[in-house]
């Protein structure tokens, strides 16, 4: 456009991105005052990958904005290499290239001068001539130049159809210099391959790229994206005809082209589809059921493996078969100064008999004594007990109460880059009895890996309160071993112990379970504080969490404290609550190093959370709801480190950082597994489609020691009032009772008849 003004100047510094879509404030130095110590101008719109230090040449318009006043708006701009020894030595220690820092690109510059660039462009090695650079750390800086050349090129490719800065990063380094080949030519490609691009960036592209919206390949990538997001909120399949709507809501595209590019994707084996029972009508209408090929699979697999240790001949425990009880009961007694009572005996008896058994009941009715006890007798028979959970925090606490070491499943188990276990059903653990803790937290895919590896005529015991929220995962593994059809033995314990009976926590988790609003005053461990407002909330909870708990209980806000938001989104909601909190709690300081991510700031002393299974990072994968806090932050080497809450440090590159998120809040969902001392709870109208009884017992029962609730009592009345609408589309319970729960090939199941025949052909 002709009367676009254009403006030139170094980007002194970015203080707003949103990543999603790469709209940026930032302040440039337009070097009118010389020497770069000129005024800094704001400037807004999509400055997509561009990066402190660089030299722009932006168009666009200008603008007054009522706050901040004048600002320039950026349409499109252009990198201009720098020319003064200033803007060079500004642009290299930007930390855009990895290695080079503010002090090492003063020593470069001083060395080369103006020729900096092209030294480091056409001559590399003689980088070695500046004080403090071996060949190695040349080698690297050379290296990394190279790739922010070719990033660039494919951001400035991406650039038209509005792909963030990270998701660029994320592309090139999955098909390095094929990544325009793949962008332009097989845009669906992306969602599959790379983290953070969904169905929907794809097709953005794919548009922009000029693939039609009919295409058979956009209506495939369609369909396997309704299954996938359907497992991303714990189904393992979905009913065919719901699957046709949802895409063809989401595709806008003909029914017929939709049922037929289904057709085509079953033969294609890219979905598998199967006669079930359906959930809605007692159990004995046939639905079709559309899964995508890992989740049948492992249906079929975890099935057939629990069947297999359930009825298997071995018994690697076969003292307990003919133990005189009675007197391994009063040994017990003395060994740990308490007697079971009858249904924790049952219990006792039903894991040391039984090759697979559940244990069930919620706070204070013993589950942990009973695991104890268990424990106690398999060693004292000279048994391998092996012990784990899902998340390192209940690991840390099943060791703490057996006295034996205990892990993650993801460590027992070993698991690889690329997911795969170490352990499987060729190579079993090494163990008599293995028992696993929080098991509510079980998805369906770790825990067909879990099962596999148990050995023939080991026992397993899965322990959990199946009152909790189920999986964040796809599955309700729990739930359906518990199943009236189920095969498997359990018991569920339901007497509340005295000692537990004084808790206020525990009378309270209990009383929601049923239905019944909790006590709020003159108890010394459970609080509400009031507030109608979901904005006022939000504060108030801050106050509690950061301040008043602190002051009243002596409580560190950092360690001990958690908040636990019922959603992500609102005032009330964990994405706000943790910038708040991260203002109240680790406020920043000159001092401290700190780094910008898009809307994000991260520094040391963060407390953070992994929101993705990553196989490649630490020892055995770091995974989805791993908790940390960040160690160190170094802005030259573009690396952060993080040590879990399983006491092994992570080191992030500074592109990575979408895969952490802030934990000082998290949503109830993500606290799984998690035991804090004290929780904070927001109970808001604002989020008045979440609020679930068993949304608010599971934040309830995160709690050692203090609950404090903060919202209105209409919240926390509807919250208890409300179970659960729905079961989760499952059929593990149907294959345990023996109905499909042979392991065999994934051929398709042809489409039943009396289903549409229109575009059946």
């Amino acid at each position: 456009m002709s009367n676009m003004a254009v403006l030139e100047g170094v980007l002194e510094r970015i203080t707003y991105s949103n990543d999603e879509n790469g709209y940026t404030v930032a302040k440039v130095d337009t070097g009118r005052g010389g020497g770069g110590g000129g005024d800094l101008l704001t400037v807004v719109g999509s400055l997509l990958g561009a990066q402190a230090g660089e030299s722009l040449r932006m168009e666009g318009h200008w603008g007054s904005h009522p706050q901040y006043g004048k600002q320039f708006t950026v349409e499109n701009y252009t990198t201009v290499l720098p020319a003064t020894i200033q803007g060079i030595r500004r642009y290299l220690g930007s930390g855009l290239i990895k290695g080079i820092g503010p002090v090492m690109a003063d020593r470069i510059t001083t060395h080369f001068g103006t020729d900096t660039l092209d030294i480091i462009e056409q001559e590399p090695k003689r980088l070695v001539e500046v004080p403090g650079l071996g060949p190695k750390r040349t080698k690297m800086i050379a290296a990394a130049w190279e790739e922010q050349k070719a990033i660039k090129e494919v951001m400035i490719f991406l650039q038209s159809v509005e792909v963030s800065t990270s998701i660029a990063v994320r592309i090139y380094k999955k098909y390095g210099d094929a990544s325009i080949s793949v962008v332009k030519n097989e845009p669906y490609r992306l969602a599959a391959d790379v983290w953070g691009i969904g169905f929907l960036t794809a097709d953005r592209i794919a548009q922009a790229v000029g693939i039609p919206h009919d295409s058979p390949e956009r209506v495939k990538a369609g369909l396997q994206y309704c299954l996938s997001q359907s497992t991303d909120q714990g189904h393992c399949f979905l009913p065919e005809e719901q699957l046709l709507s949802d895409a063809v809501k989401l595709l806008q595209v003909d029914m017929g082209l939709v049922i037929e590019c289904l057709d085509a994707l079953a033969a294609e084996e890219g979905v598998v589809r199967e006669e079930v029972p359906g959930k809605d009508e007692g159990g004995q209408a046939r639905i079709t059921a559309v899964y995508l090929v890992p989740f049948h699979r492992a249906e079929i697999s975890l099935a057939s493996q629990v069947v297999r240790l359930l009825r298997g001949s071995e018994d690697r425990m076969p003292g307990f078969r003919d133990v005189a009880w009675d007197k391994a009961l009063t040994w017990l007694a003395g060994r740990t100064g308490a007697t079971l009572a009858p249904e924790q005996e049952a219990a006792v008896k039903l894991a040391l008999t039984e090759k697979v058994a559940v244990l069930t009941g919620g706070p204070g009715c013993g589950k942990s004594f009973t695991v104890r006890s268990i424990v106690e007798l398999a060693r004292a028979k000279k048994a391998k007990v092996v012990l784990a959970a899902p998340t390192g925090r209940a690991a840390k606490r099943l060791a703490e109460l057996t006295g034996a070491e205990a892990s993650t499943v993801h460590r027992l188990l070993e698991l690889k880059p690329g997911g795969d276990a170490a352990y499987d059903r060729d190579r079993p653990l090494d163990a008599d009895l293995v028992v696993v803790d929080e098991a509510s937290m079980l998805d369906l895919l770790l825990a067909n890996k879990l099962v596999k590896a148990v050995a023939p005529g080991a026992h397993l015991l899965l322990v959990g309160d199946v009152d909790q929220l189920p999986s964040v995962g796809a599955g309700e593994v729990l739930r359906d071993l518990l199943a009236a059809i189920s095969p498997v033995p359990n018991v569920r314990l339901t007497r509340i112990f005295r000692q537990a009976q004084q808790s206020g926590v525990v009378t309270n988790a209990h009383r929601i379970n049923s239905g019944v609003q909790p006590i709020t005053q003159g108890l010394p461990d459970f609080f509400h504080f009031v507030a109608e407002e979901t904005e006022e909330a939000g504060l108030l909870t801050v106050d509690v969490a950061a301040r008043r708990i602190p002051q009243k209980f002596g409580l560190n806000p950092r360690r001990d404290i958690q908040v636990l938001a019922p959603m992500h989104r609102g005032p009330a909601g964990a994405g706000n609550l943790n910038g708040l909190l991260q203002q109240a709690i680790t406020p920043a300081r000159p001092d401290l190093p700190e780094k910008r991510f898009g809307g994000r700031v991260f520094r040391v002393g963060d407390k953070v959370t992994q929101i993705r299974n990553n196989y490649e990072k630490g020892a055995n994968g770091v995974f989805n709801g791993t908790v940390g806090v960040v160690t160190a932050l170094d802005l030259d080497e573009q690396t952060l480190t993080v040590l879990t809450d399983e006491d092994e440090e992570v080191g992030y590159e500074f592109d990575e950082l979408d895969e952490l998120a802030h934990a000082y809040a998290v949503t109830i969902h993500r606290s799984q597994g998690s035991e804090y001392p004290a929780v904070v709870i927001p109970v808001t109208t604002g989020a008045w489609m979440m609020l679930q009884r068993n949304l608010l017992y599971t934040a309830v029962t995160r709690a050692k020691k203090l609950v404090v609730l903060v919202g209105s009592r209409k919240a926390i009345g509807q919250a208890v009032r409300t179970v659960s609408a729905g079961r989760r589309f499952t059929a593990l319970d149907h294959r345990l009772s023996g109905g499909g729960g042979q392991e065999r090939s994934c051929e398709t199941p042809p489409r039943p008849s009396g289903t549409r025949a229109k575009g059946a052909g």
